[in-house]
């Protein structure tokens, strides 16, 4: 509460893997070849300690940034893994990449530079809650603060000794390179990418929902305000929703002007943008999802555990900023 921002920039932030009898049983690269891209950017002094803009360096006091802040930190330099714009040597076969957004304000538009010859740039076989029924094809990657992408790309495509960038169409100057990937040898394919990835997946549906609640996110931003849910501040003793244990409920999702919104606890099914249908970064279990002004739908299943939970943007300083609520399963 108050200091999640400047506690997250400074490193607790990381992710960790989890495998069933069903991700086992496929055929998709492992190994070495199972790499996690932990992306996020900072912003360094000149004695090489993390520059983050508290208004309280101690983070025992007083919450808030400095104003140029307002709306998120953005730093200069893009890390992956703990380390500035690094260079993956690859050969020319498939490589999975378990991405995860772990900046606190800054969503990326993941693209290769050169893009393939041939096929899409990036296979989805994954997204937040584990595997999809089926891959997804991507020429790009839009992921926003906490969303994670399991992708398998494909380096046959590109001659031995190619460089390729991991681009972010959403940067500029330094921080619209992410990392680097070189083709150095050739090796034989030993993975595939099956046209069924997961069994059918029994996903919640709008019409079992026994509940539709709307939510409504309102930054503060330039104007120095909090930041709302509903036009209302975080209060850990209120409750704003209270679903029965086994029950789906709908959600309502809008936002003012975009954010990444997460639920704790509970996965969702996103069911549409704007009267729409999903859109084509929602597939999946997702349980953070970027609403870029509109409205996003969404499904959920609260068959988890009863207790009380919060839900939030996922831009730090706007969850610092007190958009944050309770939900408790009952």
């Amino acid at each position: 509460m108050d200091f999640t921002g400047p506690q997250v920039y400074r490193g607790l932030a990381d992710l960790y893997i989890l495998w069933d009898e069903v991700e086992d049983g496929l055929p998709l690269p492992k190994g070495e070849k199972e790499v996690p891209l932990v992306i996020a950017d900072r912003a360094f002094r000149e004695d090489g300690s993390l520059h983050y803009p508290s208004l309280d360096s101690t983070l025992t006091e007083k919450h808030g940034v400095f104003a140029h802040a307002s709306n998120g930190m953005f730093g200069d330099t893009i890390l992956v893994n703990g380390a500035p714009w690094p260079s993956l040597e690859v050969s020319n076969t498939r490589y999975r990449f378990r991405i995860l957004n772990a900046s606190n304000a800054r969503a990326y538009d993941l693209a290769l530079d050169p893009p393939p010859v041939e096929g899409p740039s990036f296979l989805q076989v994954g997204s937040d809650g584990g595997l999809l029924e089926a891959p997804v094809p991507h020429e790009r990657l839009l992921a926003s603060p906490a969303e994670r992408f399991d992708v398998v790309v494909d380096f046959s495509r590109y001659r031995v000794g190619q460089e390729v960038t991991l681009v972010d169409r959403l940067g500029a100057g330094a921080t619209a390179r992410v990392m680097r990937f070189i083709v150095v040898r050739r090796e034989g394919e030993e993975s595939a990418v099956p046209e069924r990835l997961a069994p059918e997946q029994d996903f919640p549906r709008p019409e079992e929902a026994e509940v539709t609640r709307s939510f409504q996110f309102v930054a503060g931003g330039a104007w120095g305000g909090m930041s709302t849910i509903n036009f209302r501040v975080f209060d850990p003793e209120r409750v704003d929703a209270r679903p029965r244990l086994g029950s789906t409920e709908v959600w309502e999702l809008s936002a003012d002007p975009q954010h990444p919104i997460h639920l704790h606890l509970v996965h969702f099914k996103v069911i549409s943008r704007d009267g729409g249908p999903p859109g084509p970064y929602d597939a999946g279990w997702k349980d953070t999802v970027f609403v870029r002004g509109g409205t996003v739908r969404v499904a959920a299943r609260f068959d988890g555990y009863r207790g009380k939970y919060v839900f939030h943007c996922h831009n730090l300083k706007h969850e610092d900023m007190m958009m944050m609520a309770n939900f408790e399963v009952v």
